[in-house]
């Protein structure tokens, strides 16, 4: 009589597992199904801006040996004089002027052995400003420092829109409705309908040249031009029906 009541809890037991394993792989199938019927797509949108703040980078130095280091600091604040009128005379204002202080440091020769030791001294140079044409035409032509004598190195100038978050959001709704529009085509290629939005996030921000299509998954910032084109993605998932 024991073994046979056993025999019937075990029963019992294994039917119920049975039950619950047909139920959880039911829910799973349904989950599946479910998952399937939706459709993610990207939509994008772009508007062209023009830069409103330049940034300039440069630089002038000295090469002296440690004995002369002193005349090396008397000779890079009369360059920086040098440096300072260029700016004045060409409209550039105060305010829009950052000259570090002198950063020294030692020459190494790995050909030469012996002899007295070097020291660079060096000066950067920032020119920040919204004058973009004016700092522009500078860029192009310094070389009434470089006639005075003062070793001047130059970079490109860099241009900034500083508006970048305002046309982000202004994008934001085109960027859906493209988003939108893309998911409607694909749908109606497979005999469904879209329906309500499931998801939706914003993509990196791409700055990039006019005509660009040069994008990065990490964003893309392109200061090499004036005018640039603003581009951004957003990932939508809608429902099917």
């Amino acid at each position: 009589m024991e073994i046979e009541k056993a025999i019937t809890k075990n029963t019992i037991i294994l039917g119920i597992c049975f039950i619950l394993g047909l139920s959880i792989v039911s829910y799973s199938l349904m989950q599946i199904k479910a998952a399937d019927n939706s459709l993610s797509v990207t939509g994008s949108a772009k508007q062209a801006v023009t830069a409103d703040t330049v940034k300039w980078n440069a630089s002038f130095s000295r090469t002296v040996y440690a004995s002369q280091l002193n005349q090396g600091y008397t000779q890079m604040k009369q360059d920086e004089q040098v440096v300072l009128k260029f700016f004045k005379d060409n409209g550039v204002n105060d305010n829009e002027i950052t000259i570090s202080p002198v950063s020294m440091q030692k020459q190494y020769y790995y050909e030469k052995t012996g002899g007295p030791e070097e020291y660079n001294l060096t000066q950067n140079v920032l020119i920040t400003s919204t004058d973009i044409e004016k700092i522009k035409n500078l860029s192009k032509d310094v070389s009434s420092i470089i006639s005075q004598g003062v070793i001047y190195s130059a970079y490109s100038p860099e241009y900034y829109y500083t508006k970048l978050p305002e046309v982000r959001v202004s994008l934001l709704p085109e960027a859906m409705k493209d988003a939108q529009n893309r998911a409607n085509s694909i749908a109606k290629s497979t005999g469904k309908k879209v329906g309500a939005l499931k998801s939706a996030s914003m993509g990196v921000v791409q700055v990039m040249q006019p005509n660009s299509v040069e994008i990065s998954d990490y964003g893309n910032y392109d200061l090499s031009t004036v005018e640039k084109e603003v581009m951004i993605t957003v990932k939508a998932a809608f429902t099917l029906k």
